[in-house]
């Protein structure tokens, strides 16, 4: 069953509530001198009960019952997001604990977005600028141990890994390893005491411990902080690392993603079409192969489902796919600009699936140009 459309029509918490088709206020702005340290621009904005008609509206893409159509896409995000859009290079995060469902991304230049449980709202939240003009690359959202939600978001062009509550308030920030403490792995160590960047492109949490991918630098390990929780957060650098750099088992050409899965962790391994499996110690599992010529950025669980975005595919005329997978088997692919009309798609740099009622959605940012759209599942 379709999420219900929602409509509001008075300001909600002080703030402005705008239907989704109607572009309204000025464009956002550079911060001038004198300006807060946070911007408060947290907009409002509600789904229309039909998405205006399109050339290829009426289209789907995929197979079998895991076909989609578009839902709505970048029209329906908050002014100051549209007006970034193009630079979207980032990721998305649902909070699955019971009850919930909120999917949380963000832009840079615009902030941190919340897209509702059922879909139909889209909020800009009130990011400190410190976020807010850094790139964001992905964001699990994660529970401490006293059950408070997090989000934590790795900035690849700043070095430094931030933590926020659920509505946008920095917590704390995880700076690049100094070099002095023990990472536990030798290379690792010396890489950083000699200086070499740190650019984390994905994060995620599991027992107490946050796992962070190193990707875009010559680096290229997994490494690991602890998670305190003792009267305040906060998180140090642990002395564990794995991956590397290589095509042996167990290491990776480009570390993009990181998943949690029950109790083991999944990476993306971009350029070797491959999401590697490992125990939470860094053991090297298994390898679980897509495509050859793809290239995953990600993977997203959901109902018996995974979803892969991938950055290209074998064909790069198509624009990329993303792919579902079921019991390991890719039993699907979706392509956005190729089969939905969507030209801002050549590649998919993040997708996740939800479930709503009795359907599955797909969330999907682009890269190079930024878009953003909503699939649903109109597979019998």
């Amino acid at each position: 069953m379709r999420p219900v459309p929602a409509v509001l029509t008075t300001a909600l918490c002080g703030v402005l509530a705008a239907p989704l088709w109607a572009h309204t206020g000025p464009d956002a702005h550079e911060p001038h001198e004198g300006e807060p340290e946070s911007l408060s621009s947290a907009t409002v904005s509600v789904v229309p009960p039909q998405r205006p008609a399109a050339a290829g509206d009426a289209r789907t893409s995929g197979r079998g019952v895991m076909r989609f159509r578009v839902l709505y896409g970048s029209e329906n995000l908050p002014e100051a997001a549209r007006a970034v859009l193009t630079k979207a290079h980032g990721g998305f995060a649902v909070d699955r604990r019971p009850g919930r469902g909120e999917t949380y991304f963000a832009l840079p230049g615009a902030g941190i977005l919340q897209i509702s449980a059922d879909l139909q709202t889209i909020r800009l939240l009130e990011t400190p600028l410190a976020l807010r003009d850094v790139n964001l690359h992905n964001t699990t959202a994660w529970s401490g141990a006293d059950g408070t939600p997090y989000l934590t978001f790795p900035a690849n062009d700043a070095g430094k890994i931030f933590t926020t509550t659920l509505e946008g308030e920095l917590v704390h920030t995880l700076d690049a390893p100094s070099g002095e403490g023990d990472l536990g792995q030798p290379v690792v160590n010396d890489y950083f005491r000699v200086g070499g960047s740190f650019t984390p492109t994905d994060v995620d949490v599991l027992r107490g411990w946050l796992y962070v991918t190193t990707g875009y630098s010559e680096l290229d390990w997994v490494l690991t902080a602890r998670i305190g929780e003792g009267g305040h957060l906060d998180l140090t650098w642990n002395d564990l690392a794995f991956g590397g750099r290589g095509t042996g088992p167990g290491q990776l050409g480009t570390g993009h993603g990181v998943t949690v899965v029950g109790d083991r962790l999944e990476i993306a391994d971009r350029p070797h079409s491959e999401i590697d499996r490992y125990t939470r110690y860094g053991h090297y599992l298994s390898t679980l192969a897509l495509p050859v010529g793809s290239l995953p950025c990600d993977i997203d669980y959901e109902g018996g489902y995974a979803v892969v975005g991938a950055l290209d595919g074998p064909d790069r005329g198509r624009g990329a796919p993303i792919y579902v997978l079921q019991d390991d088997r890719v039993v699907s692919a979706v392509f956005p600009k190729d089969e939905l009309g969507l030209e801002g798609f050549q590649h998919v740099h993040n997708a996740v699936l939800r479930k709503v009622g009795e359907r599955f959605y797909i969330i999907a940012q682009a890269w190079n140009p930024g878009d953003f759209v909503v699939l649903e599942q109109v597979g019998d």
